[in-house]
């Protein structure tokens, strides 16, 4: 059976709370991304991150881009790395394109 999508209620918006990550970039500084999807393909696991932006105005002003992180474990945990691999991040990135789609405009 065909699983109906109906939009959120004012509510249910005004409930929502973002799962917010921090990453450190290659200088030491500190960037919050939102994770706007998770899922895995061929036994990895894969986040779907945006900037995080807290004012709604700046949020309509700017275009969101889309980062794929993989993720990988360790002896000290999990960790985010970036897909490397142009045929992986092909695959990943059209999984992403096709599970999103319906709730962002995404462009190619």
């Amino acid at each position: 059976m065909a699983e109906t999508k109906v939009p959120p209620t004012a509510q249910e918006e005004d409930d929502y709370t973002p799962d917010l990550i921090t990453l450190e970039d290659e200088d030491g500084k500190e960037h919050v991304f939102e994770v706007i999807d998770a899922a895995d393909l061929d036994n990895t696991h894969y986040m779907a991150l945006v900037p995080y932006v807290e004012d709604e105005k700046q949020l309509e002003e700017t275009e969101a881009e889309l980062i794929l992180m993989k993720v990988g474990e360790d002896e000290n945990g999990e960790y985010l790395d970036i897909v490397e691999d142009d045929e992986e991040l092909y695959k990943v990135s059209k999984m992403f394109e096709k599970r999103l789609q319906e709730f962002f405009d995404i462009e190619q």
